[in-house]
């Protein structure tokens, strides 16, 4: 099968086409596992963390993507749960141990042996690709394999970040950052809460403007003070400044929900800048959202479909991946991008 190979971990800057387009062997699913014949493949900026080596794969080479859609192709043994045909997709969550207390309570997202896709497991910048059935989710009818591809892991964990917020209905909420992630946020938060004011920062005129045109009370830069306090702020940027402004506009009894997988650089300087009287004084608070669970997936994947929450994207060719993690990384979005993969 044709596939997109990581071989090496370094700096984009360094090596500004990480991945080759190669033959790769074409998986064979085990027990209780299905082979996906995928269609199209969200790009997330996980795979940058990735590439260049802040969350590594296990091995290489490694298949990365993790918005994963296609149709079952095959279907292992003691694995009815899906049929050939049918459409799925595969999240951030490829599996866990489901023994833990984590797991046994619904938070198999904190499992220890928690395995993500892409990453401890080869993903969909491929033409087919095998998973547990257990952890495959049908993708409602509603939605495109395009559309759907986004709303697997900058969809659910967005969805994951909003319910870490614990905002109620018109009470503020703020967005740092405004990509792949935010633009959903803001979406599902106006469908949840049609009261609560939505102010974005963005250091990025454009993004502004889009998050405007989406409905946004207000926009503005990343230390620009917003017309009112928060009432809590998700956090999608790369880097550690946001999280600092934002601690500033909380208002009491705030909270900062830090959605990603990690920051690319540690700012000690910007860290120590903390100032207590007005940023953590009051009981305001910092929490993160870590990976996604499959309730998460299912029940943003059902709200999606219920409220016509559909992300903006662009298309490239699965060939084309590296252009696409390129324009990530300078920053070039506007929504989501997304491989077409067959």
């Amino acid at each position: 099968m044709k596939a997109m190979l990581l071989r090496e971990i370094a700096p984009l800057a360094k090596n500004p086409k990480p991945l080759s387009f190669d033959e790769a062997p074409e998986p064979k699913p085990g027990e209780g596992e299905i082979l996906i014949r995928v269609s199209t493949c969200g790009v997330c900026h996980t795979e940058l963390d990735e590439i260049e080596g802040r969350t590594p794969p296990s091995q290489l080479p490694r298949i990365l993507g993790h918005q994963v859609v296609g149709r079952v192709e095959q279907v292992g043994q003691i694995s009815q749960a899906l049929q050939v045909g049918q459409r799925v997709g595969v999240a951030w969550i490829y599996s866990a141990c489901g023994e833990c207390d984590y797991c046994k309570s619904g938070r198999e997202n904190l499992c220890e042996k928690f395995q993500a896709t892409g990453r401890d497991a080869n993903g969909g910048y491929a033409e087919y690709m095998k998973v547990h059935a257990d952890f495959a989710h049908p993708i409602p009818d509603s939605l495109s394999d395009s559309e759907a591809a986004p709303l697997l892991c900058a969809g659910a964990v967005g969805y994951r970040a909003l319910k870490l917020a614990n905002i109620e209905d018109g009470q503020s909420l703020g967005l740092m950052g405004f990509g792949g992630s935010n633009h959903l946020v803001l979406k599902m938060a106006r469908h949840k809460y049609p009261n609560s004011n939505i102010f974005v920062f963005s250091r990025n005129a454009e993004e502004r403007e889009f998050a405007k045109s989406l409905g946004a009370a207000w926009t503005g830069a990343i230390d620009q003070n917003p017309p009112s306090e928060l009432n809590a702020v998700i956090d999608t940027t790369p880097v550690w400044l946001p999280i600092v402004e934002a601690l500033k506009y909380l208002s009491p009894g705030g909270r900062v929900v830090v959605n990603g997988i990690r920051k690319e650089e540690m700012d000690k300087d910007v860290l120590l800048s903390l100032d207590y009287a007005s940023q953590l004084w009051m009981e305001k608070e910092i929490k993160s959202a870590a990976n996604v669970t499959r309730a998460d997936v299912r029940e943003f994947l059902s709200l999606a479909a219920e409220a016509g929450i559909k992300p903006e994207f662009q298309e490239f060719d699965l060939k084309d991946a590296n252009a696409a993690l390129m324009e990530m990384k300078q920053g070039k979005i506007r929504g989501s991008k997304v491989l077409r993969v067959s």
